[in-house]
């Protein structure tokens, strides 16, 4: 994910449900409870870890039994010392007692038990950025050094790449289509971080890539399940057999789901953010601007996706009364400079969203050159009565205007397209008249429908007229 690229807002779940999931957390959960469990005769080593005798009587004392017990209850320990539930006393002695923060678990409130999850998600995410045990046996010399250079193992360059993955499942989860999209399939993920943009076809040496990238999400995600940040389905285990082994059962080949699918959970998409924020980058969310001025709304949901402005908007309309608001939205929509179309864009979106009680702030503006379109349109899609005609100079100026904003927000869009010829087939003469609006964007918006006009000759009167628009413009 780049980290240039603006981000669509994010919406979170309130803070109380957020911490109720991090209490939820397996590891984090199994964390606080030998943080209660540990006594006077709980002993750790010089790292901080459960010496391993007592690794089976904190296992005991998690419920956990199988081979993997001990593995489990030492990672708990460690997220449970990292994050201060567990204080050591005397390192020589290796003794322990409960930690202050773990109170903040029992009787804190939402922002105390989230900042303990996110030291949490700190210690794990380093956890998961280090080669597992197999490897590490493997590069131990006789000495018992490991030899990290066979490993070809750069810590850096690891968390970097574990960050850009869950970048880009953030950046998934908080597009337009947000969550209803589902989970992303491993080898997806994987190919999003290995295959080049310009790479129509991966070659060989690219899909191995994926596949050992792939495998190696599969044992990260492994880790990050338990303390709450992905829900997760691992890689089949079929999938990894040996070739001439028969498989148990048989199996699908074309469903995808066996090689892998995950999606952060609205706790993950917390966590991301916040390390994000924590990085320097701008990552919005929905309720950002609730308490700040209409001009804060209008220019912050200038580029966000619909849906988004609109949740952004119905949380500033709902701490005020709709009579006020409208007359606050319509004074920051007000302005000559080149986001002013599209300040007047969402302050129309927004005026929507404002039941018959904003009317009077409406006909105030009826005669305001920049306002009085917009207020004419809004009052009649309400049935007002007695809404006076708007003159042709209004109309044409509110066209420019329109086209501006939605130039601003969509780009060359079908829409935008499907809307110019819309106007140069309904309006004979439009850009004899067009040229001459006193509207700053129109030199740029007659562009435009000249490079959006599929008819080569309603495209080249477009051209004339921007060129007309812009020497009177004095450009």
């Amino acid at each position: 994910m780049s980290d240039t690229s603006p981000l669509p807002p994010v919406r979170l779940h309130s803070e109380a449900e957020l911490a109720r999931d991090a209490l939820a957390a397996p590891l984090l959960s199994r964390a606080a409870r030998l943080a209660r469990w540990a006594g006077p005769d709980t002993r750790v080593g010089a790292g901080g870890e459960l010496v391993e005798e007592q690794l089976p009587q904190a296992a005991l004392e998690l419920g956990l039994s199988g081979d993997d017990a001990a593995a489990f209850a030492s990672e708990a320990w460690e997220v449970a010392v990292d994050t201060g539930l567990v204080e050591i006393v005397d390192e020589e002695e290796g003794t322990v007692t409960a930690g202050e923060d773990l109170s903040l678990l029992t009787s804190g409130g939402p922002q105390d038990v989230l900042g303990v999850w996110l030291g949490a998600l700190e210690t794990v995410l380093a956890d998961a950025s280090v080669p597992d045990l197999d490897d590490l046996v493997g590069a131990m010399d006789e000495g018992g050094e490991i030899d990290l250079s066979s490993l070809e193992w750069d810590p850096e360059a690891e968390a970097e790449f574990l960050d850009g993955v869950l970048g880009n499942l953030y950046l998934l989860a908080v597009s337009e289509s947000g969550h209803d999209d589902g989970p992303v399939p491993l080898p997806a993920l994987a190919a999003s971080m290995i295959v080049p943009d310009d790479m129509a076809e991966p070659t060989n040496d690219v899909l191995e890539q994926v596949s050992d990238a792939m495998m190696r999400l599969d044992d990260q995600f492994r880790l990050l399940e338990p303390i709450g940040l992905v829900d997760f389905q691992p890689v089949d285990e079929a999938l990894m057999a040996d070739a001439e082994e028969e498989p148990a059962a048989a199996v699908d080949d074309t469903d995808v789901s066996r090689y892998g699918m995950v999606r952060l959970t609205p706790l993950g998409l917390y966590g991301v953010r916040a390390r994000l924020l924590e990085a320097g980058m701008s990552a919005p969310a929905v309720g950002d601007l609730a308490d700040k001025g209409a001009d804060a709304l209008l220019d912050g949901t200038a580029a966000f996706p619909p849906a988004a402005a609109q949740a952004e908007t119905e949380q500033w309309l709902a701490r005020r009364e709709p009579l006020p608001a409208a007359r606050e939205l319509l004074a920051a929509a007000r302005g000559g400079d080149a986001g002013a179309p599209l300040r007047r864009l969402r302050c129309q979106q927004a005026l929507s969203l404002v039941g018959t009680e904003a009317e009077p702030a409406l006909r105030e503006v009826l005669d305001d050159a920049e306002l009085g379109g917009l207020a004419r349109v809004w009052l009649s899609e309400h049935g007002a009565a007695d809404v006076p005609a708007p003159s042709e100079a209004m109309v044409f100026w509110l066209t420019v205007d329109t086209v501006a904003a939605q130039l601003a927000a969509e780009g060359n869009s079908a829409e935008l397209q499907a809307l110019v010829e819309g106007l140069a087939q309904q309006h004979s003469g439009f850009f004899a008249t067009a040229w001459r609006v006193d509207h700053p964007a129109t030199p740029d918006v007659l562009e435009a429908m000249g490079r959006l006009h599929p008819d080569k000759k309603v495209a080249k009167e477009a051209r004339k007229a921007a060129f007309k628009a812009r020497s009177q413009q004095g450009g």
